[in-house]
């Protein structure tokens, strides 16, 4: 992951879910380089986010493939094409610079660009944040809205709060590596799959977890930004006290597109309008995919997103290259370049 500064590319791709990841691999054979950028602080969009355990079943050649497992594999292949990540930050300026695309993202970091692949899924997504006092001076080191490494985790005391997917799978999944787990939920029930939440109720029986249910978050103890305890109340307002050393709060994320509504892509309802045959935005050399793009009869699923990668690719070799014919060939022929 690289911090602020200037950088050249031929293709800035916004967005490191399943379809901006596979849109470096489809530039990387065509011998175009990639920079992504991406709001989360780690790659994998939703799947990551979200749903990380959650198996997925349409996913041609993996008859089932957990969201993370996807990701992990997703980064392997595009590997040998060394993209340059810009993680935490979103892109909030994106202006035309004779030639190029100048892109500005909330750190000061500066991208210019021959093609922009825009796969930013709904928009920039944001943790939906527990409304506690002083909790900024706790993220990224103690407070957490995603896990990409569930070693940091091992042998620490943890508070998982929420009741949907990514709370119940996060605290069956760090039951193997924790000291001590307890989950908070405001409800006697989880919003979870039934599988999840009866795998998640045995561990509870079993005295590996403890369900500390109906509570809500209501402060946290700690200083210097190092965590103590979380304090957690009733709806009648009981409080009580969990020493912990992070605190996981799995309360979704929040999507908006942002400034992407002042790029001139003619975005409405959340989404940008394409030609489906090159994904070409209104903008000339801005192509949009997977959940973000238009087009009559468009299906919402992973596999379109990587179909649309590849359009998007194609085209933005004639972007880059405007004087080089581009022949297309099989992987099977081509083999990955470099390799």
């Amino acid at each position: 992951m690289t911090t602020a500064g200037k950088f050249t590319t031929d293709v800035a791709v916004i967005g490191a879910g399943p379809a901006g990841l596979f849109a470096v691999f489809e530039c990387g054979m065509l011998k175009l380089h990639c920079h992504v950028i991406d709001a989360l602080p780690a790659i994998g969009g939703q799947c990551t986010a979200l749903y990380p355990e959650k198996p997925i079943y349409d996913i041609p050649a993996a008859p089932e493939v957990s969201a993370a497992e996807l990701i992990a594999r997703l980064q392997a292949q595009i590997a040998p094409f060394a993209p340059r990540f810009h993680l935490n930050q979103q892109v909030v300026a994106l202006q035309r610079r004779e030639d190029a695309w100048e892109l500005v993202t909330s750190r000061g970091t500066s991208i210019q660009a021959r093609a922009v692949i825009l796969a930013a899924g709904a928009g920039a997504f944001g943790p939906n944040r527990p409304p506690l006092a002083g909790i900024e001076a706790y993220e990224g080191r103690c407070v957490h809205y995603l896990v990409s490494d569930r070693e940091r985790f091992r042998s620490q005391r943890l508070v998982i709060a929420g009741g949907g997917d990514s709370a119940v799978d996060w605290a069956i999944a760090l039951a193997e590596v924790a000291a001590e787990i307890h989950v908070v939920h405001r409800r006697d029930r989880f919003r979870a799959a039934p599988e999840s939440a009866a795998r998640l109720a045995q561990l509870a029986a079993a005295g590996k977890i403890q369900l500390v249910i109906p509570y809500q978050l209501a402060g946290l103890e700690g200083d210097g930004g190092r965590l103590s305890a979380v304090l957690v109340k009733t709806l009648e307002g009981e409080q009580r006290s969990i020493a912990a050393d992070h605190l996981l709060a799995f309360f979704g994320l929040v999507s908006k597109l942002g400034p992407i509504n002042d790029w001139g892509l003619e975005a409405r309802n959340g989404v940008i309008p394409v030609d489906p045959a090159t994904c070409a935005t209104a903008a000339p050399g801005v192509f949009a995919i997977g959940d973000i793009a238009a087009y009559p009869r468009k299906l919402k699923l992973i596999l379109t997103g990587f179909a649309e990668a590849a359009h998007a690719a194609h085209a933005a070799h004639e972007i880059v290259h405007p004087d080089r014919a581009l022949h297309f060939e099989y992987s099977t022929s081509t083999g990955v370049p470099g390799q």
